[in-house]
Formats: C-alpha cells, sequence, structure tokens
C-alpha cells in the first residue's frame, strides 16, 4: 500500500486499460471509483473486479462501481478510457466528478480526445496522455493484461508546463507499478502513438493479419512504412514538431512487436462490432484535408474499411447472399 496520501480517482471506461490500471491504483491503496454500466457494472457490483495479469493476477472484491458520477462527486484525477465517439457524450456526464483541482486525463488511440474534453470541462482541467499496455475486457467484470510489462503512461499539461500536478500524478502511478512518464512535448508523443495506431490498426484490419504478417510482405511493407510517413507528414503540417527519424524508428517498434499481434480496432472489426475507424485513419485522413496534405495510404484503408464499420452500426445493409 502506498505510504503517500491516497488520491481519489474515477475511472470511466472499465474496459481492458480503465480496468487494468483502475485496479492497480486501488490495489496500490487509492480511492477508486469505477464508473460503468450494463453487465459489466452488475458483475462488478456482484463480485468485484477480476484482473488477470501478466504481471500477477488480482481481485478487487469490493471495487467501488457505479453508473452515476454524482454519486461519486469531486475526484483528484479521471482516468477517460472509453472509446473514441464516446467522447464528447461522457465529458458532459463526467461533470459532477469535476472539482476545483480536477485532473482530467484521456488515454485513447488517437489525437482528438484531448481537445474534445477540453470543450465541455476546460482545458485547465484537462491533460493530455497514452498508454502502453495490452489488454481486454474479457468477461463481465474480467480484464485480461495480455502484454507489456511493465506498464507505462506518458502524460502532459496541453501546453507543456511542468506544472506541480503532474509530478503529483507520476507518483501516484508510480505507487501502484505504472511508469510515469512526462516527456518534453505530450503532442509529439500523442502523434508519434497515432503513427503505430494507424499502420497497425488499418493495415491488420484491412488484411485480417497479424502483425508480422503485413510488415513483412514485400507487397504491404512499403505500404506500412508509407502510411507512417503519411502521418508525419500531417503532424508537421499541424505545427507538431516530429522527428526527423520519428517514421524509421517506429517501423523498427512494429518490427520488435510479437509475431501474432492484433490491434483492438482490427479485433472489432472482424467480429463485427463498432469500432474507432473514425477517430483512428479515418481522423488522419480528416485532419490530412484540413490541413491540404495528400495522405493515399491512409484514404485507401479507410474507404476499405467503411462498409463493414456502418454495417456493423447498422447504416448500411447488403444481402449476405450476394457474397456467399
Amino acid at each position: 500500500m502506498t505510504t503517500m496520501t491516497p488520491m481519489r480517482i474515477a475511472i470511466v471506461g472499465v474496459g481492458g486499460v480503465g480496468g487494468y490500471f483502475g485496479g492497480r491504483l486501488a490495489q496500490a491503496g487509492h480511492e477508486v471509483f469505477f464508473i460503468a454500466r450494463g453487465d459489466h457494472l452488475a458483475a462488478m457490483r456482484q463480485r468485484g473486479l477480476q484482473v488477470r495479469s501478466i504481471a500477477g493476477d488480482f481481485t478487487l472484491p469490493d471495487a467501488r462501481a457505479t453508473d452515476d458520477p454524482a454519486e461519486v462527486g469531486p475526484v483528484d484525477l479521471v482516468l477517460v478510457a472509453v472509446k473514441g465517439w464516446q467522447v464528447r457524450e461522457v465529458a458532459a456526464a463526467m461533470r459532477p466528478l469535476i472539482g476545483a483541482e480536477t485532473a482530467v486525463l484521456p488515454l485513447l488511440n488517437g489525437v482528438d480526445a484531448p481537445s474534445e474534453l477540453a470543450e465541455t470541462l476546460g482545458a485547465e482541467h484537462t491533460l493530455a496522455g497514452l498508454c502502453r499496455i495490452i489488454a481486454y475486457r474479457e468477461a463481465p467484470g474480467v480484464i485480461v493484461h495480455a502484454g507489456v510489462h511493465p506498464t507505462s503512461i506518458d502524460f502532459g499539461e496541453l501546453d507543456n508546463r511542468k506544472t506541480p500536478r503532474l509530478q503529483r500524478i507520476k507518483a501516484v502511478l508510480e505507487s501502484a507499478g505504472i511508469q510515469g512518464n512526462i516527456p518534453a512535448d505530450i503532442h509529439v508523443a500523442l502523434w508519434q502513438k497515432f503513427m503505430l495506431v494507424c499502420a497497425w490498426s488499418g493495415f491488420g484490419a484491412a488484411t485480417r493479419a497479424p502483425i508480422g504478417v503485413w510488415r513483412s510482405l514485400p507487397e504491404t511493407r512499403p505500404l506500412v512504412q508509407r502510411c507512417l510517413e503519411e502521418v508525419v507528414a500531417v503532424a508537421r503540417a499541424r505545427g507538431i514538431a516530429m522527428p526527423e527519424e520519428a517514421a524509421a524508428n517506429m517501423m523498427a517498434f512494429i518490427d520488435s512487436m510479437p509475431y501474432e499481434g492484433t490491434a483492438s480496432l482490427q479485433r472489432d472489426i472482424v467480429a463485427g462490432r463498432p469500432s474507432e475507424l473514425q477517430n483512428q485513419n479515418g481522423a488522419l485522413v480528416r485532419l490530412a484535408r484540413e490541413a491540404g496534405v495528400s495522405v493515399p495510404v491512409n484514404e485507401m484503408l479507410y474507404a476499405i474499411l467503411l462498409p463493414q464499420e456502418l454495417a456493423a452500426r447498422g447504416q448500411l445493409r447488403w444481402n449476405a447472399a450476394m457474397i456467399d
């Protein structure tokens, strides 16, 4: 248990990311509230939160779970780990959690969440962040941490100031065994991960193959490299100071990943579930058009995947017999 003063923390979105990090923070002695709903909420109320982890399994038998943020009231920190299309909706619902000193830290696979949260909750409350973990919700009340150890969270102020609250959050994360990193420029860090997200999600979903396949085939590997370069070009056009070696470094990271790795967007599309396509490759295409940058590889990936995304959302239908 941590020797520091426990922090009041709300977890909004109790999937793999929110469930794991929230669970570790609660295990470390912090006062953690899980904002959940449906069968996941019911399971946590009945049996607690179970986490199966490569770093050691644990259970929170008395997990504090609710679907009503007003029952929790103001907290010190909110970790937001919902899907990208849910951010604006949950931002409005989160208002009861926000006190004078509350910090809101999004941990999503994209670059839009900080500005979307700031619009509703105020820039003074909003941080930018990203995490490194492979985790998912296996069943109601059950989280699996399957890859990346030790886990880490990068975070910072929207204007990159080094404030006392950043150091406090870093200490709280590290009390729970989570690496806390405060980059010199959090926006560069966000866009560096966005490179990985666009490539892994896009090529994984389009090929229906694990990362080891599409990074290796001579037909797909050059397209992956071009995809990364497109993200860098859009970032620079939007004033993000991406390093010269950004694309090469990310390709090396992709080469280092386990052969069988898949992305969450890929798994959602293959399963016929709504995905974060609009917040990942779709967002890159949108931001590129705003900046006047050509991104043909990402446009191709987005266009190929869009019919499946629309079908998953019930916005497009076709006769299955036509493709049998």
